[in-house]
């Protein structure tokens, strides 16, 4: 899942029986849940909102997420 330049990490937990997440690449911990694949797509677009309003709150620069991408490596 993307949003806003932000990826989820997500996985499938057993003992609550439902898809979690969380977004990838940065150090700030920032979860989310859902019971269905749409309804994290929105839970993820909420968590990622509701980062960025904290950092601005906290007035403070949000982390990007890495890409994965090694741009100019050989």
């Amino acid at each position: 899942m993307m949003y806003k330049g932000y990826s989820a990490d997500i996985a499938y937990s057993e003992e609550d029986r439902c898809l979690v997440g969380h977004i990838a690449g940065i150090t700030d911990i920032v979860g989310f849940h859902a019971d269905t694949v749409p309804e994290l797509q929105v839970a993820f677009e909420e968590a990622v909102e509701d980062y960025l309003e904290t950092c601005q709150k906290l007035n403070r620069p949000a982390q990007k997420s890495y890409s994965g991408n090694l741009i100019g490596h050989r």
